[in-house]
């Protein structure tokens, strides 16, 4: 039976986007969703999103890495569904929906421009060389230089496989500074398990980390991701993170059908 899909990107952070309003999607088959985000033998994405009916909020956001696992929060994937929302005409301009990680409130503008408020981040961990914090996702930051020719994939496997996080691993983030309000990213995602060129929770957690770490005194950075530019602002109240909100460009990229 053939199935209609769309495909939606957040700077280069693509995904596979289903209206799965009626339920009938296979959420346990892993080799399909993995199948489907292959990008030889599928349609080719990050990772795979559902839309789904909620009873408390405009829709409910299922989230699937590339591998075909259900995950933690995705920051461009939030802001793709809110965009996927609109076309769809389950929202207009504002939107407020249930993650894995709890409600988020969402506005897009009508050049697809979407603001996603981010969950509170109420613990970071700094270390000698890293810092370390959950902003949906887990999200090990580390300053580097020479970021251009740095082996994101191969040092950011060679972390995320550490002894430092387990068995579930953790998104790895390496930055350098332009100057105190912009800083260029790049991530090293698990479950994609490679480069991509963008990551929402990625740079929200470089931008408190940098506050933390002293590089800007700033409530709003921009971050300079392969895939393009998102800013991050927030409040610090002491330890604590709030009224984060990642913003930046969704776009729609096509849609067609295929059979599962």
């Amino acid at each position: 039976m053939k199935h209609t899909f769309y495909k939606y990107q957040g700077t280069g952070n693509d995904f596979v986007m289903v209206d799965n309003r009626n339920n009938l999607f296979p959420k346990n088959d892993t080799k399909l969703i993995g199948h489907l985000c292959d990008r030889k033998f599928g349609i080719g994405a990050d990772g795979l999103i559902l839309l789904e009916n909620d009873g408390n909020t405009d829709f409910r956001m299922v989230y699937y890495n590339s591998d075909g696992n259900e995950s933690t929060m995705c920051g461009n994937g939030g802001r793709c569904i809110v965009a996927f929302a609109r076309q769809l005409g389950v929202i207009d301009n504002e939107a407020e929906f249930t993650a894995i990680d709890g409600r988020h409130h969402a506005t897009i503008d009508n050049d697809g421009t979407v603001s996603l408020h981010m969950k509170d981040v109420n613990a970071v961990s700094v270390y000698e060389n890293y810092v370390f914090m959950d902003t949906g996702s887990p999200h090990h930051v580390e300053i580097v230089e020479d970021l251009e020719t740095f082996d994101v994939k191969k040092i950011g496997a060679s972390i995320r496989y550490s002894g430092l996080y387990g068995e579930k691993g953790s998104n790895v983030n390496f930055v350098s500074a332009a100057d105190d309000t912009t800083f260029a990213v790049r991530t090293y995602e698990r479950g994609v398990e490679d480069e991509t060129l963008s990551c929402g929770t990625g740079v929200t957690a470089v931008a408190i980390a940098m506050r933390v770490l002293g590089n800007t005194d700033k409530d709003e950075v921009t971050l300079v991701t392969p895939g393009g530019e998102l800013k991050v602002s927030f409040t610090q109240k002491g330890k604590q993170f709030v009224n984060i909100y990642l913003t930046g460009p969704a776009k729609f990229v096509f849609n067609g059908t295929i059979e599962w």
